[in-house]
C-alpha cells in the first residue's frame, strides 16, 4: 500500500493521459473523471473511488494500485492556493485507513474536485 504519510510523494499536475494506467482496473460502467500525475506516481478520480498509483522500481513496470471507495469516506477537507502559497491541498479521512493527502500544483482546480467527490459521498 502506498505510504500516504509522506505527502511529498504526491506533489500532482493535472494530466489526463495518466487515466490509462487504471482502465484494467475499473469495474463494468465506471468512468474517469479526472487524472493527475507526480513525477511517476499518480491518482485518478473516477465516479465511484479515487485509485492512486505508485510506480516502483528502476523500470517502472511494477505499480502499487490502491482503491479509495468514495462510499468509504468519512469527510474531507480542501485547501485552496493563495497568493504566496500555490498548492493546494485534499485531504480524505477514512475509517480504520486515517487520514489521506494528496497536493496539487498551483492551477489545479480543486473547487470542482470537491464538488465531485461531494456529488459521490452526500
Amino acid at each position: 500500500m502506498i505510504d500516504f504519510e509522506n505527502k511529498t510523494v504526491f506533489k500532482l499536475k493535472q494530466s489526463p493521459d495518466y487515466a490509462e494506467k487504471v482502465e484494467a482496473l475499473l469495474v463494468p460502467g465506471e468512468q474517469v473523471l479526472d487524472s493527475f500525475q507526480a513525477l511517476r506516481d499518480g491518482v485518478v478520480f473516477t465516479d465511484k473511488r479515487i485509485i492512486a498509483i505508485n510506480v516502483q522500481g528502476l523500470t517502472g513496470s511494477k505499480k502499487d494500485f490502491t482503491s479509495l471507495p468514495y462510499s468509504k469516506m468519512t469527510a474531507f477537507s480542501v485547501e485552496t492556493a493563495g497568493t504566496f502559497d500555490l498548492d493546494a491541498e485534499l485531504q480524505l479521512y477514512y475509517s480504520g485507513l486515517g487520514q489521506v493527502s494528496f497536493e496539487f500544483k498551483g492551477s489545479c482546480n480543486l473547487t470542482a474536485i470537491a464538488q465531485m467527490i461531494a456529488a459521490a459521498t452526500l
